[in-house]
């Protein structure tokens, strides 16, 4: 399978704290992940040229990763539109935390993507409410994380195709924090969890999430559906 892990990469080069837990940005914690998985992995971040997501790579990408933040912004419309029509095709996205403010998926989802947050250490429990599904393998009836940034419900998304994860925070709030769906051939992963100033993506639970999901999401090996007119499959008699 060909990965592309996509970050912005704005935090790690302006906070010295992010840089601090990420050295090797975000993208290259998410990469090590797949270190030892016989997948293809590469990175591509917003300062490259067409954000590193061009249509040769894109095209052999079989899931992306997204994790952005202060940035959705400047992400390009004509990206946003050539990462909206591969997934249709089939390739698999993964949104990560932030990411659920991205241009990409509120396009997919067609919400707003809102939500309450709260940066104030929190200890997150992210309980498997789907155990039977192949995201929560290996996983046990939750995962527990010391601190992260809290996001709270009313989560402004369509309800998911399929619910994996609901997390509680200290604070008394709960949220849906692993969601799936289907748009056109392609299916999509929200996975919450990921703040830049927490060495979220060094858990060992939270990689495990990472690659089942690459592994649900990666396109089904089957030929593309025709679309628009087409000629009948037997005679028609006249009428």
């Amino acid at each position: 399978m060909n990965i592309t892990i996509w970050n912005e990469n704005k935090h790690e080069k302006m906070n010295p704290k992010v840089s601090e837990v990420y050295p090797e940005g975000i993208h290259g914690a998410i990469a090590e992940a797949f270190e030892g998985t016989g997948h293809t992995v590469r990175t591509a971040t917003l300062e490259q040229p067409e954000h590193g997501l061009t249509e040769d790579v894109l095209k052999e990408t079989d899931v992306l990763f997204w994790w952005g933040h202060m940035a959705h912004h400047e992400v390009s419309e004509e990206i946003v539109n050539r990462v909206h029509k591969r997934v249709l095709e089939g390739m698999g996205l993964v949104v990560l935390h932030s990411g659920h403010f991205s241009k990409i998926f509120k396009k997919l989802m067609g919400t707003s993507c809102d939500l309450k947050w709260r940066e104030a250490d929190d200890r997150e429990r992210l309980w498997v409410v789907d155990p039977s599904h192949p995201i929560a393998e290996g996983i046990g009836e939750y995962i527990e994380l010391e601190k992260e940034e809290m996001y709270g419900e009313h989560f402004d998304i369509p309800a998911p195709d399929q619910l994996v994860f609901v997390s509680w925070f200290e604070g008394g709030e709960v949220f849906r924090s692993g969601c799936t769906y289907q748009r056109g051939n392609g299916k999509i992963f929200y996975f919450r969890p990921g703040h830049e100033t927490y060495p979220t993506y060094y858990n060992k639970e939270v990689r495990k999430v990472l690659i089942n999901a690459a592994n649900w999401a990666k396109p089904v090996d089957r030929s593309y559906p025709t679309y628009g007119n087409v000629k009948p499959l037997e005679t028609i008699s006249p009428k």
